[in-house]
């Protein structure tokens, strides 16, 4: 009986100690899987394993060079013209680079396309850029850009300036031309925004304008606040893009600078319309003429019979309305008058000091 105790014993120690085995087994298995699921798996590495190896580090690229850009002026006002210009310095046609005009939040205001300025320096390119009436004063930037890459930045700043209200009347006829939808309008609006948006390469002046009528006598001014009241009682509103001279029917209207004639037609809105460019991107024009005496694609003189003022068009009576436009962008027609549209000079001479002529 004893014997078999003894026995009975042994054969339960062997037992006890196969399961612990296998428990130990079980527990590395669950370690090692664990380990890989998370990647955190441990590995010895002898001796020869740790050493160092250094690796190179390339030292970062420098900086590119900025621009140097001449802006002509340096400070202007909400609906004044900008004439930005650089050296392209042989990095392709003028056509690939953009000016751009952006506020102290980077927002964009306006744009312009660049041209050369051919005989006045190989790779000088300039653009004429105007910042919008409704411009808030403060630092602003011009950013220049080739194939949408930033070259080169300069700010400047906006002055403060304030615009006057007006409210204008309008009688049935007035109020059909602003409200009565008609497929007609919006041909003759689309083909505008074609022509005031485009950018040619000819530079035909680069003085000072003059103004196109002889009166001083004016109606509205550029930039006026204006809110039109329908026959209806409602009203909306708008924003005068240029200058009303209150002159009677008859006056004779003369170009403000030498161009080409790109529209000479009748509008619905606008009545007898004439729209001279003057380089690129940069066009005059005159509304509610009761004659026109040019024809499309002719050249003009500063001076030149257009034709005679009137009352065409959505007009609340006798007047010329004369705008400039720069990049599809509406602009102070006095700016124009005041300086030369492109002072090539002065261009030259400011690259010349910064080392670039």
């Amino acid at each position: 009986m004893t014997g078999l105790k003894h026995k009975l014993s042994i054969l339960i120690f062997l037992l006890l100690l196969a399961d612990c085995s296998t428990a130990k087994k079980e527990a590395a298995r669950e370690a090692v899987s664990t380990a890989e699921q998370t990647g955190e798996m441990s590995v010895e590495i002898g001796p020869a394993e740790t050493e160092l190896v250094e690796t190179p580090v390339e030292a970062p690229p420098e900086a590119a060079p900025a621009m140097p850009i001449v802006l002509i002026p340096e400070e202007l006002r909400p609906g004044e013209p900008l004439t930005v210009a650089f050296m392209a310095g042989g990095d392709g046609a003028a056509r690939n680079f953009r000016v751009a005009l952006l506020n102290s939040r980077e927002e964009r205001l306006a744009k312009a396309a660049a041209f050369s300025l051919e005989e006045d320096g190989a790779g000088v390119l300039a653009a004429t850029i105007a910042v919008p009436s409704t411009a808030l004063p403060g630092e602003a930037l011009i950013r220049v850009e080739k194939d949408g890459v930033t070259l080169g930045e300069i700010s400047f700043h906006i002055a403060d300036r304030e615009f006057a209200a007006e409210e204008i009347e309008l009688n049935q006829q007035n109020t059909n031309i602003r409200t009565v939808p008609d497929p007609q309008k919006t041909t003759e609006s689309e083909q505008l925004w074609g022509i005031i948006n485009s950018t040619g390469t000819e530079i035909f002046t680069a003085g000072a304008f003059v103004p196109p009528v002889n009166s001083t006598r004016r109606t509205s001014s550029y930039g006026d606040r204006r809110v039109y009241r329908y026959v209806t009682g409602k009203t909306d509103t708008a924003i005068h893009a240029g200058v009303d001279y209150g002159v009677p029917t008859g006056t004779p209207v003369s170009a403000c600078a030498e161009g080409r004639v790109v529209l000479a037609r009748f509008r619905i809105s606008t009545g007898n319309s004439v729209i001279l460019e003057h380089l690129p991107g940069v066009y005059s024009i005159y509304y509610h003429m009761d004659s026109i005496q040019v024809t499309e694609g002719a050249m003009v003189s500063s001076g030149d019979l257009l034709g005679e003022s009137g009352s065409t068009g959505l007009a609340t009576g006798p007047h010329l309305h004369w705008e400039i436009r720069v990049s599809g962008e509406n602009t102070d027609p006095d700016a124009f008058t005041a300086r030369p549209v492109l002072d090539k000079a002065a261009i030259l001479s400011k690259l010349g000091e910064l080392g670039n002529l």
